[in-house]
């Protein structure tokens, strides 16, 4: 793996877009319609040093460790750098620290940048430099990647680290309604909570993807409640625990929604063996997700007749074929996708003459 590439979207704390993963499926991308940056051409780096090579972190506390770097910055506008760490070793929450630093010393093109590092509990294991980045960090993320540099190493023991739980509520948050987010925060070691007030950061939207550092406090149980309105359900929901750059943990989510389905058939009575477009939705647009269109054989029995996916607009259609003289009964059937419940529309009837 490329020592310097590390996503600069840092905003997110590398772990945002596992979030999406539990949304609806969704086009993806094909060879060549996304591309790497590239190192910023202007930046030479010559060292980098950390002023300590372990650290015993333990619960919520960070321990602040220097870091500088010497290097050139081919410029006229002065520019700080982010040195880049990422995990080498060990089992943790978090995967990549980030230094931001400013200029000490000598000239913007043959200078000394000095700053520190935060590290986290979660952070636990071994993490390396790899790279360094000018400017500063936007959580939309960065024109270029960072500049690759084989640096220095620091081992982090992290002890008592916390972990979060979240509860929606409701557990499936019907459309148009407001809803809850129980959020509880805990000692993984002991399962217990820390015992004290913590500030939790729990938002929606760009705000699961910025450097804001509004929260509120948990109760002594580390339990916080917050309310969203209902527009809230279809995007991002997240929990942090915010430290100067990255989150000392998180969690991010999409509220479950219910599967609600209608569909009718173009026409409710043909001849034998007719085909007959079955056009219908599904509420909040789940695209690409699958329905399926059942026939009822006897009196409880349900087979599938045909297939589609829902279309970008919520809609869809399926393929009816009624075989018999007289009512065939059908009714689609919605698997459950991603954040999306299973549902059935109500059965509707076709007439084969």
């Amino acid at each position: 793996m490329k020592t310097g590439r590390v996503m600069v979207a840092i905003g997110s704390a590398l772990v945002g877009l596992a979030a999406l993963l539990v949304a609806a499926p969704s086009a993806v991308a094909g060879p060549g319609t996304a591309q790497w940056p590239d190192p910023d051409p202007a930046l030479s780096v010559t060292s980098v040093t950390l002023g300590r090579s372990a650290v015993l972190v333990s619960g919520l506390n960070r321990v602040v460790v220097g870091v500088t770097v010497t290097a050139g910055y081919n410029s006229e506008t002065e520019t700080p750098l982010n040195v880049i760490l990422a995990r080498t070793g060990g089992v943790g929450p978090l995967n990549s620290m980030i230094g931001d630093l400013r200029r000490t010393g000598g000239t913007l093109k043959n200078g000394t940048w000095t700053g520190t590092v935060e590290v986290p509990s979660t952070a636990n294991g071994t993490f390396k430099v790899t790279g360094v980045l000018p400017g500063y960090l936007d959580p939309r993320g960065s024109i270029y990647e960072s500049t690759p540099f084989d640096g220095p190493s620091i081992a982090v023991t992290g002890v008592h680290l916390p972990k979060l739980a979240v509860q929606v509520i409701p557990k499936i948050v019907p459309f148009g309604s407001a809803y809850q987010v129980k959020a509880v925060i805990y000692d993984s070691a002991t399962g217990k909570p820390y015992g004290v007030r913590l500030p939790l950061r729990v938002v929606s939207d760009e705000a699961c993807h910025d450097y804001g550092t509004a929260t509120r406090l948990t109760d002594t149980a580390g339990v916080l409640y917050t309310s969203f309105p209902a527009a809230a359900a279809d995007t991002i929901n997240c929990v942090r625990v915010r430290s100067r750059v990255l989150d000392t943990i998180s969690r991010y989510f999409n509220p479950l929604r219910p599967g609600i389905v209608a569909a009718a058939p173009s026409k409710t009575s043909v001849p034998v063996s007719t085909v007959v477009p079955v056009n219908g939705s599904v509420a909040g647009a789940p695209q690409v997700c699958p329905v399926l269109l059942q026939r009822l054989y006897g009196r409880t029995v349900w087979r599938l007749v045909s297939k589609s996916t829902v279309r970008q607009s919520g809609r869809f259609t399926v393929l009816a074929q009624p075989p018999n003289l007289g009512s065939n009964t059908y009714r689609v059937y919605f698997p459950t996708c991603g954040r999306f419940q299973a549902g059935y529309s109500r059965t509707f009837a076709i007439l084969g003459t």
